[in-house]
């Protein structure tokens, strides 16, 4: 049974964990449906991952060299065209809609960039995949966190990012493995298996559940109470946690109502509070893609032939192991960060890069003055170690972090300027650093080396540990301490939870599943 609600010191619950259902997760059937509906919305960026290693792999092969001449640039350009669009999709429409209409437009732009026989065509289809993957992802992540039950948001949404790295596990080795065919169909199969997760989406995106916060604030409070009761609490809507969490989402969206009745671009900067969070967000945006990883990620070729290492096969085995490496570093990063803590993994994720990068810098020279082997051989260590670094808390937890400190009229547009911030980086990444790199080689590296050090005193400086909150409460955090026990109190008070909170038996408990068929949906 649990005991009645407090609030902490610091403005948030003490006892949310009192409320929370004590079963392993795989025993409770509800609840592995609603894991395997989030590992649907995680595929995304397994799209998006595949994309970036596919496109890296294609770089070394000469039948797409031939074909193509190393064309660029046009899924920048679809992600960048689709940007404004995308949060007005996901706030208006749904969370479901935007993701089922990317899944649809990245499969037109696959059949087009497979059927391509001129860099036209190539480039258009780049266009369309990057369309469609922006509004798959503005929307997918959001869906995540507002689904997951309480416990398992944080390490499930830290996960969307982490799994970044199957899709280009799979792209790394499906290239590693076509380069040997001597036709244009090495490039062209990595190119058909890209469209496969977005058409697994398509066909069952129709049936996964609405987020209950969009439902709440659209004014259909029935269909998200059933939707928080039938996953969180096998159907029970009288249970204490359902209850809790219905009402402290009504009173969020009520709250920030009080501030502001319509929401624009503007009001992401309004406010002392809203200024804090996207000081920390366009710099997370920014420093994702500016911390060195960018000469790996999309340049690796050009970094091994810096070190002599020209061989096509041993950079497709090197790139290949890495992702794999790069995805166990990262998922166990967003298992561990509620244990841990947001800010102590960026804080030491930042240490280690600058360590790292240092040394992939050091070697690099030595290689370039001596050309020795051992140095060579370090540089791939530091490269492997730097990437450790990066990935406990970069990859898993930007995109989480993002999400839960946006309260939800803000969520959608806070997240997109954060992707449009990705997106400039990137725009940097693909036409500085090749050239950066022909022309300075190694040298190039003690730009990154500075920037890495000032990274580093920024977390130090500005950034806010959320562990142990709810989604609502880390929201409200950054208005706050008054703000998040208001927050809390009222929630409690709705539920009836300021005195009492005994857990009522679940539907399941009490022996009557047959109550609820299926998950309610939009």
């Amino acid at each position: 049974m649990a005991g009645g609600l407090g609030v902490a010191a610091g403005g948030g619950s003490a006892d949310i964990n009192q409320l929370l259902h004590n079963e392993a997760w795989y025993k409770n059937s509800r609840l592995v449906k609603l894991n395997l509906w989030i590992l649907l919305l995680l595929i995304t960026s397994s799209t998006n991952g595949y994309d970036g290693s596919m496109m890296n792999g294609l770089q070394t092969l000469k039948q797409w060299k031939d074909a193509f001449n190393n064309p660029s640039g046009g899924m920048t350009v679809g992600a960048l065209a689709a940007t404004p669009l995308a949060p007005y999709a996901t706030d208006g429409l749904g969370r479901r809609i935007p993701i089922l209409f990317g899944a649809t437009v990245m499969i037109v732009g696959t059949i087009v960039q497979t059927l391509s026989h001129n860099v036209g065509a190539f480039i258009g289809a780049r266009f369309c995949i990057g369309f469609g993957l922006t509004f798959a992802a503005n929307a997918a992540p959001l869906l995540v966190t507002e689904l997951a039950y309480p416990s398992q948001r944080a390490p499930l949404t830290s996960m969307y990012n982490s799994l970044w790295y199957s899709g280009a596990i799979v792209a790394a080795w499906t290239t590693y493995g076509s380069f040997r065919i001597p036709s244009s169909w090495a490039w062209r199969l990595p190119s058909v298996l890209q469209g496969l997760p977005s058409v697994i989406q398509l066909v069952f995106m129709w049936f996964c559940p609405e987020s209950p916060r969009w439902l709440i604030n659209r004014g259909r409070e029935e269909q998200a109470l059933k939707t928080l009761a039938y996953y969180h609490a096998r159907g029970n809507e009288q249970d204490p946690l359902v209850q809790f969490e219905f009402n402290e989402i009504k009173e969020a969206i009520a709250l920030d109502r009080q501030v502001a009745e319509t929401v624009g671009w503007t009001d992401l900067f309004k406010t002392p509070g809203n200024r804090k969070r996207m000081r920390i967000i366009i710099a997370l945006a920014f420093f994702s893609q500016w911390s060195g990883n960018g000469l790996v990620s999309y340049y690796l070729n050009r970094v091994f032939d810096t070190i002599g290492i020209t061989n096509v096969a041993i950079q497709n085995l090197i790139n290949g192991i890495l992702q794999i490496y790069n995805m166990i570093i990262a998922i166990l990063g967003g298992l561990y960060c509620d244990r841990i803590g947001r800010r102590t993994l960026f804080i030491a994720s930042n240490i280690g890069m600058l360590i790292f990068f240092c040394m992939q810098t050091i070697c690099s020279a030595r290689y370039a003055i001596t050309g020795s082997n051992a140095a060579a051989n370090a540089v791939i260590a530091a490269i492997f170690l730097y990437y450790g670094s990066y990935d406990i808390a970069y990859s898993p937890l930007i995109v989480s972090y993002t999400v839960e400190i946006l309260p939800y009229n803000l969520r959608a547009k806070g997240f997109t300027a954060f992707n449009f911030a990705i997106s400039l980086s990137l725009i940097f990444n693909q036409y500085a650093n090749p050239i950066a790199l022909d022309k300075l080689g190694w040298k190039y590296y003690l730009v990154y080396c500075v920037w890495l050090a000032f990274e580093l005193g920024f977390m130090l400086l500005f950034l806010v540990e959320t562990k142990g909150r709810t989604l609502e409460e880390t929201a409200a955090l950054f208005d706050g301490d008054d703000k998040v026990a208001e927050l809390h109190a009222r929630a409690a008070a709705d539920a009836g939870l300021g005195a009492k909170t005994g857990r009522a038996p679940s539907i399941d408990e009490k022996g009557s599943d047959d109550m609820i068929e299926q998950a309610p949906k939009a």
